[in-house]
């Protein structure tokens, strides 16, 4: 199945490898490379939330299709009919 993580994990390993190539002083470098860290902790948390969302959503409208399926179209339009067919008055 298709993770974000590793998509996630490229990304921020490129960041990491530019900071360390061409961030000469130490403490900007460690403080850079904690930020590209955080941010790589939030963008896998808010990918999973937003894949589980779909998945949920996904599977709420296939059973709310499979639900459709079943209904019988052809008795709730015969019910309908009969419920406006005018009755027919006795004779006096």
């Amino acid at each position: 199945m298709f993770t974000a993580d590793a998509i996630i994990d490229a990304v921020q390993t490129g960041k990491k490898t530019f900071v360390n190539t061409f961030v000469t002083n130490e403490t900007a470098k460690t403080a850079m490379v904690n930020f590209i860290d955080a941010q790589a902790d939030y963008t896998k948390k808010a990918a999973k939330v937003g894949m589980d969302t779909a998945t949920t959503l996904t599977s709420e409208m296939v059973k709310q299709a499979e639900a459709v399926a079943k209904f019988d179209y052809v008795k709730a339009t015969k019910d309908v009919l009969d419920a406006f067919t005018p009755k027919t008055a006795k004779a006096k």
